[in-house]
């Protein structure tokens, strides 16, 4: 039996703010599991190198370089597992499946990770890698495939989309993180369980509206789409792998791996996989073992690479060497972003007065309200319009968010009311990563109405854009602690407008990567690019997790200024750079916007 795709008319016969229901649907599922991902994600380090003596609330007592070590490996491996996820889906499940499949073992993940031990931490993250590795790459496909003919309404979709994913990241690191640092860091690890249950249900109980979209794959329709692409001269020709490329995917591949997991290894159970060093010398001195066979792994995957692509025709050619440039700088922006969940996180702890009394903790409450319910309100609001268009075709899935939003409601007001009739407010570590997913909810709809306008710039100048934004956010934050004496606190308002800048540089640059990827690659090869592009984003999270643990070293030879000094030169000089080889990615891009 041939399963054919429902149309793109069928799906904008039903919409919500002028996107197919669906988009909708995906939203929300998007949402519950990025605030479980995210809920858990702003404990991780703070528990971890949270003191286990002389504090109310203790954790393990690990140094900033442990765990940075540790989450740089985790979040580096969330980021490569999609590859073998989006395969998976292209060849057996569907991304459907594959969806459930991911938030299934994710769910496990977060269970595990409540028990507070260190197997179950441990084994909760490995599960959460691999759930990931389902999920992420398929739920990004299925809106590829909703949007099939509409490029000009893909970045719009794409952007709302983010907006989803920074509203569950919004709420996910306001009430783990509050529950954790006032309660115990088991109920916040839980409380991201519970959601990402939820969440699960709700997108399995939604699977009428979409048809046959996202569902198993069928050869004979992708055969009639590789048609359609080879006469508009755009279908690259079969490539199989060859012996060697499968030699070298295998040694890059394991490579990596090992080097990732290694890392953690041995730095915490002082276990090392690999050769200390190597009979090799650099510069007089012999070559770090794990730094040099790291080097060889990257070398193997570039020839991969470079073999591969020189392969393709001409068109398909050229439009992937634009996706491979903007993925290394992809690296670069996310090495500096991310250290909002290991050096920005410590630096928060430690280095910003977060207490406040009479007048100033009363303001910060009504803003804190203000920021809180008026988000709410917002996203409550699309829920009530995606009812209204979906019940009598999907009740079930639009009950459990009911139940969701009905939970969120009563955990907000109790924690606003906790905090008003406190004497004294001190400001959770958890609250200041809540003001990316803020800032994005806010300026979201601007970014989308800005790319789809006549003003809309090139790709270029929007990766531009973004890492320059980013860089001047630490420039901010390396201003506001120079001179600041060892012991002393800074004021919160130079995190505050950090948070700002790195929000509206993520704003430019990061949601737009998977809409490019997705105009500018063959459709059967989407799922797969998906997760080479993830694979860009997992290099930049290891390297800012390593340089993140370097926060106690680097101010203790130096100080926190030339910490951030850091990442306000790279960005800044990347963006730069990319600005700079605008015209030679529009040739690339083949008139692709």
């Amino acid at each position: 039996m041939v399963v054919e795709k429902a149309t793109p008319v069928d799906f904008f016969k039903s919409n919500v703010l002028g996107h197919p229901s669906g988009l909708f649907v995906l939203f929300f599922t998007e949402m519950w599991e990025r605030f479980s991902f995210y809920g858990m994600r702003v404990l991780l380090v703070n528990f971890l190198t949270m003191a286990i003596v002389g504090v109310d609330n203790p954790g393990w007592g690990w140094s900033a370089e442990n765990a940075g070590a540790l989450f740089g490996t985790y979040a580096g491996l969330l980021y490569l597992t999609p590859i073998l996820g989006g395969l998976i889906a292209d060849k057996f499940t569907g991304y459907r499946w594959a969806v459930i499949i991911g938030a299934g073992i994710m769910t496990l993940g977060h269970a595990s990770m409540a028990l507070e031990t260190e197997f179950s931490l441990y084994f909760g993250l490995g599960l959460l890698v691999i759930g990931t590795g389902f999920f992420k790459p398929n739920i990004t496909s299925i809106i590829s495939e909703m949007y099939e003919g509409k490029s000009d309404k893909k970045d719009g979709a794409y952007t709302i989309f983010y907006m989803g994913v920074n509203a569950g990241a919004f709420f996910g690191m306001m009430l783990c993180g509050y529950l954790a640092e006032k309660i115990g860091w088991s109920w916040g690890f839980g409380l991201a369980g519970i959601f990402m249950l939820l969440g699960t249900l709700q997108f399995w109980l939604a699977k009428p509206l979409f048809g046959k979209v996202g569902g198993v794959p069928d050869k004979e329709l992708a055969e009639k789409h590789l048609r359609e692409e080879e006469s508009k001269g755009v279908a690259h020709k079969p490539n199989p792998f060859t012996l060697i490329d499968k030699i070298l995917v295998a040694a890059s591949a394991s490579i990596g791996f090992v080097y990732l997991i290694n890392d953690p290894l041995s730095k915490i159970a002082n276990v090392n996989l690999f050769p200390e060093v190597l009979p090799v010398n650099f510069g007089g001195e012999p070559l770090n073992g794990p730094i040099g066979i790291a080097i060889i792994g990257l070398i193997l995957f570039l020839i991969l690479v470079i073999s591969r692509i020189s392969r393709y025709s001409r068109i398909v050619r050229d439009r992937l060497i634009a996706v491979i440039i903007f993925a290394f700088f992809t690296v670069f922006f996310f090495m500096s972003f991310e250290q909002g969940a290991s050096s920005l996180i410590i630096f928060a702890r430690d280095n910003v007065d977060r207490v406040l009394v009479g007048n100033s903790a009363t303001i910060f409450n009504v803003v804190n309200a203000l920021l809180t319910v008026v988000p709410l309100a917002i996203i409550t609001w699309v829920l009530y319009l995606l009812w209204k268009q979906t019940f009598n075709k999907i009740p079930g899935s639009n009950i459990i968010l009911g139940i969701c939003f009905a939970g969120i409601w009563a955990l907000v007001v109790w924690m606003l009311f906790r905090e008003f009739t406190a004497e004294t407010t001190e400001i959770t570590v958890s609250w200041f990563s809540i003001l990316n997913s803020f800032f994005i909810i806010v300026f979201a709809s601007f970014f989308s109405k800005w790319w789809e306008s006549k003003y809309n710039p090139s790709a270029a100048f929007k990766y531009s854009f973004g890492l320059i934004l980013l860089g001047l956010g630490f420039g901010l934050l390396a201003l506001g602690s120079s001179g600041v004496a060892e012991g002393a606190k800074v004021s919160m308002i130079w995190l505050i407008l950090a948070y700002l800048l790195h929000t509206l540089g993520e704003l430019c640059l990061s949601p737009l990567g998977l809409s490019y990827v997705s105009k500018l690659v063959p459709a059967r090869m989407i799922a797969f690019m998906f997760g080479m592009w993830y694979l860009a984003i997992a290099i930049g999270n290891k390297l800012a997790g390593s340089l993140g643990g370097m926060i106690e070293t680097v101010t203790q030879e130096y100080d926190l200024s030339t910490f951030f000094l850091i990442f306000t030169i790279v960005p800044i000089a990347g963006g730069v750079l990319v600005a700079l080889l605008n015209p030679l990615l529009k040739r690339l891009m083949h008139d692709i916007r």
